[in-house]
């Protein structure tokens, strides 16, 4: 039971994880907490769910898609929504209100559009089987969501800590007007912020959209997740972000298997106001006196 529910907890947890390290990576540059991140899981969960039902049952064709598609919704929502604002020298407060308005504005389309009704992916992909240890039956599904995922994280460290362009994150990371005055092109370094963010996310969505279905409120709701494990790991910590991710994941499940379901929830967010209380920088994050 024990080895079943860890499992499950990683999966979910490597799930939060993409998402957070959007969020952080995003705020390690901008200072502001990008609320419309939700739209970008939202989208993919509901593109991955019309390409396996339509198109082509198929886990990493829907992989591919749905991380192009986020990449895609991810810089839109950059060069739409907060370029204009940034070109404007808004407070950073702006920037997270409009991003609260546009999830808001996406959740209504989607229901105008599509109805808020579930939608539900093939059974194919759901009933890929289970494997056995010992007396624990582990789901193949979790061990897929849980082997891509670290395979994307770990891919992103390397490109973070090898590249040129990571060179330039991590530079930019400390003082973004510094990083403008030494030559790096901080415009064309958001939009690639945002893209990576984006394809995280949209990976996560359509993973999400797997184990819970595509619904409007989808991104909103497991982003807030990802929002309390950023704050655990501390915000603007990749490190931390994926620990956060990772141990929030693993205490869901353990709380949702041994006590009660009905409290997972209602621990998640409690979690959140005993860090904001007792350690408000995280676990790996650091002081700021400018943070939204």
């Amino acid at each position: 039971m024990f080895i079943q529910q860890l499992i499950n907890g990683l999966a979910i947890g490597s799930v939060y994880a993409l998402m957070t390290v959007g969020y952080s990576l995003i705020y390690s540059l901008m200072s502001f907490t990008n609320f419309a991140h939700g739209v970008v899981v939202t989208v993919c969960a509901y593109v991955g769910y019309f390409v396996l039902t339509f198109f082509i049952t198929n886990i990493p064709v829907g992989i591919l898609v749905a991380l192009v598609s986020g990449v895609a919704v991810s810089v839109l929502i950059e060069l739409s929504t907060y370029r204009p604002l940034l070109l404007r020298n808004a407070k950073r407060l702006y920037l997270c209100i409009a991003g609260l308005g546009l999830s808001i504005m996406v959740e209504n389309l989607i229901i105008i559009i599509l109805s808020g009704r579930f939608k539900s992916y093939p059974s194919e992909v759901l009933s890929l089987g289970n494997l056995t240890v010992g007396n624990a039956t582990i789901g193949i599904i979790d061990l897929v969501i849980l082997l891509v995922s670290v395979v994307a994280l770990v891919c992103l460290e390397v490109y973070i800590r090898t590249s040129k362009d990571g060179l330039a994150i991590r530079g930019a990371s400390f003082s973004l007007d510094h990083a403008s005055i030494m030559g790096i092109n901080t415009d064309g370094l958001m939009i690639k912020v945002f893209a990576i963010a984006g394809a995280l996310a949209g990976i996560a969505g359509f993973f999400c959209g797997i184990k819970y279905t595509a619904y409007p409120k989808l991104g909103s709701s497991l982003t807030n997740k990802a929002f309390i494990s950023a704050v655990l790991g501390g915000l603007g910590s990749l490190p931390g972000a994926i620990i956060g991710s990772f141990i929030l994941g693993i205490l869901e499940v353990l709380v949702s298997g041994y006590i009660s379901s009905t409290l997972r929830d209602v621990f998640s967010f409690s979690l959140l106001v005993v860090i904001l209380l007792v350690k408000p920088t995280g676990l790996l994050g650091k002081s700021s006196e400018d943070k939204a």
